[in-house]
Formats: structure tokens, sequence, C-alpha cells
């Protein structure tokens, strides 16, 4: 899981997840990390920097993997390797949705580039939290 700005509500039903499917989970975060005890679930603290969560991930993952992350260019990454890749909201992306959201990913960039607001993104809701943990679910559920 790419920690550094996961909301809480996703992380607890991950430690949830984990646990009751006996599935092996780390986070990985450039600061420390308060993890329940388990031989389930580890924090890894990488140092600070741009982009080394993600190049820490993306060295470690393996095909089948799932991996939870909000960073669309390190989704792609993680797509090409062939791992489940979800974002908190519970989209899941894959070989056939990946380019659309890099496409749009980088024209909303340079939109904020050239000063236009594009605002951000809606709260996180418990519609957003249900969608996720459904997605979860079923992706679990495929393994």
């Amino acid at each position: 899981m790419d920690a550094d700005a996961s909301p809480t509500a996703i992380k607890e039903i991950l430690y949830r997840a984990a646990e009751r499917t006996k599935t092996t989970m780390t986070l990985v975060a450039n600061q420390l990390l308060q993890v329940p005890r388990s031989s389930f679930i580890s924090a890894v603290k990488v140092a600070p920097g741009f982009d080394v969560a993600d190049n820490y991930i993306v060295e470690h993952a393996n095909t089948g993997d799932i991996v939870i992350t909000q960073d669309i260019p390190l989704a792609a990454e993680l797509v090409d390797k062939g791992c489940a890749v979800l974002n908190p909201r519970g989209e899941k992306y894959t070989k056939e949705n990946i380019g659309q959201r890099l496409n749009m990913r980088d024209f909303m960039d340079s939109l904020r580039s050239s000063g236009v607001q594009t605002g951000g993104p809606d709260a996180f809701s418990k519609r957003d939290r249900m969608r996720f943990a459904n997605a979860l679910a079923s992706v679990l559920a495929q393994r």
C-alpha cells in the first residue's frame, strides 16, 4: 500500500481484510506509521524524497500482488507488472483504463500549470469506503 496519503478508513479496512484472509500487507511511506501488531501487517519507512516510496513499491511488487494507491503514474507501472491496483475510492486500474487515466491526469496538470483552478477531489465519503471495501473483496475473491 502506498500509505503516504491514504485515508485512515482505508487502512482500517485493509487491516481487517489482512487478518481475515491471512494476507500479508505492507504499508510504504516516508514517515513512521503505526500499524496493528500482526504477523500479516508491516510498515516500511523509506527515505524522504520525490517518488522514493513509489520506487520502493515498484521494486518490491510482484505479479498478482494487490496494491492500493491514488498515484496514477505508479498505478500504470504496477498494472504493467501484472498487479491488481485499486485506488482508495474503489476504482480498479487496468490495462484497458490506465492510459485514459494518465491522459486525464496530465491534462489536468497542464491546466493547473497554466493557472486554471481545477478544484480538488470530493471529500472522502462513506460511499467511497463502501465502494473500496467491495472492490477489495472482489479482488481478494479472484486470488
